[in-house]
């Protein structure tokens, strides 16, 4: 599947190891920096998804995401991000997601962008909601801590009590430093993570194209 992640912002924060461990699939653990976990807020807007190399499926297929995810590594070394919520307006889109084992919740969202910032806010139809802007910088953001969190060429997934690596092809994200204007979020405490003031790391990208290829089970 091909897909565009345009206006990306990347808001994370420091978490123990032991707190991230609890979600991971069997046969991963938490892939660490700087000796712990992260946990990141990232909201994008999907545009032009569609099967394969063909035509970007009309409507269902451009949208606004919100997601809570953490990062993980498999026996093998291979990186990846495991996803605890992503927040979606597309029911139809949610609904495929979810028969796949993919957590999306269906929820109003909301994205803007321009001179003045980035920003997206979710409201769930029951309960949790969430709302921040970032305002990028002109620094070019190449830090290990920042390639740590957005170098990530797929995830890894529990589906009928088996756990899956499905990659995802992408060019390096093309990142710059952000200056956080305000946030208000009720997420990442939902998907049952603490995290305490503001982020430590916030990014924003212009964003990429990427595709999806075929799942692979992990072995063991």
């Amino acid at each position: 599947m091909d897909q565009f992640w345009g206006h990306a912002v990347f808001l994370h924060w420091r978490i123990p190891s032991p707190a991230a461990a609890r979600f991971m699939p069997a046969g991963t653990v938490p892939d660490e920096h700087d000796g712990d976990s992260w946990v990141g807020l990232i909201g994008f807007r999907m545009r032009g998804a569609g099967f394969g190399h063909g035509v970007p499926v009309p409507y269902f297929g451009t949208f606004t995401e919100v997601n809570v995810r953490l990062y993980s590594r498999d026996r093998n070394g291979v990186r990846g991000v495991v996803f605890l919520t992503l927040d979606a307006s597309r029911l139809a889109v949610v609904l495929g997601a979810r028969a796949a084992g993919i957590p999306y919740v269906w929820s109003r969202c909301r994205a803007w962008h321009g001179p003045d910032g980035t920003g997206y806010s979710v409201d769930r139809f029951r309960g949790a909601s969430s709302s921040f802007s970032v305002l990028p910088t002109g620094s070019v953001a190449a830090d290990p801590l920042s390639v740590h969190l957005t170098a990530r060429f797929g995830l890894h997934s529990r589906f009928a009590g088996r756990t899956l690596y499905i990659p995802n092809t992408h060019t390096p994200w093309p990142l710059r430093s952000a200056v956080l204007q305000h946030w208000d979020d009720s997420l990442v405490q939902a998907a049952g993570l603490a995290v305490e003031g503001p982020p430590e790391s916030v990014l924003y990208s212009p964003g990429v194209q990427t595709q999806f290829g075929m799942p692979r089970r992990l072995e063991g």
